[in-house]
């Protein structure tokens, strides 16, 4: 079981003592470093993510020769999905590694694409849509609340779990689904039948042995390492949704260091960011092999009947989300789509 995330009343008083300015900047420890970057994330250290995320602190140290130095706090160890936003406008990380449905909550619903099931078919097609002029725009926007985007990456696929198969809509009738923060989702939940319950990811495991929740949605390499098979029966290999995340900071923190720095940031972080593309699909597979190996949960594979079935039940999900972004954005990303296919 991953560790719980630190108490809300921790937590909140944390996000006090940063709004008061008596988190420091820059810790001084052993070698002196000039520059400390916190960053915080809310997955297992060997998920894709996890990783991409380590990569970027070794690159980072090993450049600088230890000058600047990287803090990674990993699987909410100092704040969770509800908090690490805020945390970050505040100062108290530095960096933080969101999936991306946690822009629209904070408004920025153009980046609810991502959540639309069924949108993608394949992770090449995700990654040339981040790397172009989509992907660009979106972390350009985040201008507005005076956040700096540094780049995407993802962990691929998402499939269903709980303790029986969830192949078509009939089999999630009335159960109650864990979500990410996401109106997307959670109207995708609906249209298939089943009541989606936002908690956070540091909470879901718990959740699911209580019975607070019935299932939920991960890639295989975050179902694995979170243990979610000593809970849930059954995965179901829907594929039915993307999980990626955006390296945000904020511009106050961004600004305030040396042009060279910035450059080697980034430089570190870019290096990083396709290490972590590089082995997301490996992890996924890796962590499919040990499912099949230990025989830990049944997996299922819908038929492509089944599919259409779940396809055709979220349509209304895809016309929804362009009522409220502009259906000119969604005809953008479809084209882009298109023109990579």
């Amino acid at each position: 079981m991953p560790p719980p995330s630190t108490p809300a009343p921790t937590r909140r008083r944390c996000l006090q003592l940063a709004a008061g300015g008596l988190v420091p900047l820059a810790a001084r420890t052993w070698g002196a470093p000039s520059t400390t970057v916190r960053l915080s994330h809310v997955v297992a250290r060997d998920t894709p993510k996890g990783m991409a995320l380590e990569r970027f602190r070794t690159l980072t140290e090993e450049r600088s020769q230890g000058r600047i130095r990287v803090q990674v706090y990993p699987q909410g160890q100092l704040y969770g999905d509800h908090d690490e936003m805020q945390a970050l406008q505040l100062g108290a990380v530095d960096m933080v590694a969101p999936s991306l449905s946690k822009f629209g909550p904070i408004g920025f619903p153009e980046f609810e694409l991502f959540d639309l099931p069924f949108l993608f078919d394949s992770l090449e097609a995700v990654r040339r849509l981040t790397r172009g002029r989509v992907g660009q725009t979106l972390l350009q926007s985040l201008q507005r609340q005076r956040l700096t985007g540094l780049g995407f990456f993802d962990n691929g696929f998402k499939h269903m779990s709980a303790n029986r198969p969830l192949l078509e809509p009939r089999d999630f009738v009335g159960l109650r689904i864990r979500v990410q923060a996401s109106r997307v989702i959670a109207q995708q939940m609906r249209a298939w039948g089943a009541w989606p319950v936002t908690l956070p990811f540091s909470e879901t495991r718990r959740a699911l042995e209580r019975g607070v929740v019935d299932g939920t949605e991960n890639p295989v390499s975050n179902f694995w390492t979170q243990g979610m098979q000593a809970v849930q029966s059954d995965l179901s290999l829907t594929a039915h949704g993307y999980l990626g995340y955006a390296v945000v900071t904020h511009q106050r923190f961004w600004e305030s260091l040396p042009a060279a720095d910035r450059r080697l940031l980034q430089g570190a972080l870019e290096d990083a960011l396709v290490f972590g593309n590089e082995i997301a699909d490996a992890q996924n597979d890796k962590a499919l092999a040990a499912l099949h190996l230990t025989g830990a949960a049944h997996l299922n594979s819908p038929t492509a009947a089944q599919t259409r079935l779940l396809k055709n039940a979220a349509l209304p999900v895809h016309g929804e989300l362009a009522a409220r972004i502009g259906h000119d954005w969604l005809r953008t990303v479809h084209n882009a789509l298109q023109k990579t296919s």
